[in-house]
């Protein structure tokens, strides 16, 4: 006999899996931004020095609204941080008390600042419970000659802040040539920057913490940008830690036209990269499927979607159906 806790379970089931929820990006003006995320993604941003889109964010000071294209749903206008604080059943019932990744495109037009990021320990101890920051990057375009921060030449500690005292920056880092369809993992104590011509899919843990350790001296409403020296050197690795290609080269061949390639498996995202030239059947799987479209168009059961959209697949929602010519990064925490 089937017990009503387990009906009811079912009933909430239903209410949401047949439900594509789509996300309302949240742009942010930065002094190295551009207007490549209108050019290049036809999003309607705020001005010419935008430089980042953030595309999935259930963070206070960027959540994410839902809306669903057939409209009339019971989600349409919420809140990613709602959803997620008061109805994990769509999450698969996700422990954690807040939504743990954060998706963004980068426009890098200039320099961005030469940065580090803490782990989990540090940022809950320093940074009032935050989450650490483990992120990847997925380049999709960049010019002829871009290159990335990535590392250090430093062999101590002493050595490094000596270096960073006596302000011997192009000593100090390491820089590395890139191209379109790169992919890099960049985890905690890593010193990195995004250099200019570079537009980057960032995929990372739910934080918002970056220590600047360089900014070329930039002004930002009249006053000098923060640096944070001191916790930047505490949590650099050192001796810097080699940067190696994390791309597994799995490429699985699913369809005539269609395959799929597993570019980064970790404890906080699994991301594959997905190309499409036809059609052809999923299974949503995971607690929640995020998916991404970095190129073309097409349609998901039958709703349209093209590059720019970003978009959960519910715990439950079983099969779907994509055709058209497109590329999709699909994300899974």
């Amino acid at each position: 006999m089937t017990k009503p806790t387990e009906i009811n379970q079912r009933r909430k089931i239903q209410q949401y899996n047949s439900w594509i929820l789509f996300i309302k990006p949240i742009f942010k003006q930065m002094v190295w931004g551009g207007n490549r995320l209108e050019s290049d993604f036809g999003y309607e941003i705020p001005n010419n020095h935008t430089g980042e889109c953030w595309a999935v964010s259930a963070l206070p000071n960027g959540d994410c609204q839902i809306y669903t294209k057939r409209g009339n749903s019971p989600y349409d206008g919420k809140f990613l941080s709602d959803l997620w604080r008061n109805q994990k059943e769509i999450f698969g019932g996700l422990p954690g008390d807040q939504f743990p990744l954060l998706l963004k495109i980068i426009d890098a037009k200039a320099d961005l600042s030469i940065q580090v990021h803490p782990n989990d320990t540090f940022a809950s101890i320093h940074e009032k419970g935050s989450l650490g920051k483990t992120e990847c990057w997925y380049i999709l375009e960049c010019d002829e000659d871009a290159q990335i921060v990535v590392g250090h030449n430093a062999r101590s500690k002493e050595e490094m802040t000596l270096m960073i005292e006596e302000n011997r920056w192009e000593e100090l880092i390491c820089k590395k040539s890139i191209h379109s369809e790169d992919f890099f993992q960049i985890e905690p104590g890593t010193v990195h920057a995004i250099k200019a011509g570079t537009l980057i899919l960032e995929i990372q843990q739910s934080s918002d913490i970056t220590y600047r350790l360089y900014d070329y001296d930039r002004y930002e409403g009249g006053i000098k940008r923060e640096l944070h020296i001191d916790k930047s050197i505490e949590v650099i690795n050192c001796p810097s830690r080699e940067l190696s290609d994390c791309r597994k080269l799995s490429r699985q061949q699913l369809n005539k036209g269609v395959f799929k390639e597993k570019l980064i498996r970790c404890l906080y995202y699994d991301v594959d990269r997905i190309v499409i030239n036809g059609s052809y059947d999923f299974v949503q799987q995971e607690p929640f499927t995020i998916l991404c479209v970095i190129k073309g168009e097409g349609m998901i059961d039958g709703i349209s979607i093209k590059k720019g959209d970003f978009f959960i697949l519910p715990y439950g929602y079983g099969e779907y159906a994509i055709a058209g010519t497109l590329e999709i990064i699909k994300v899974v925490s």
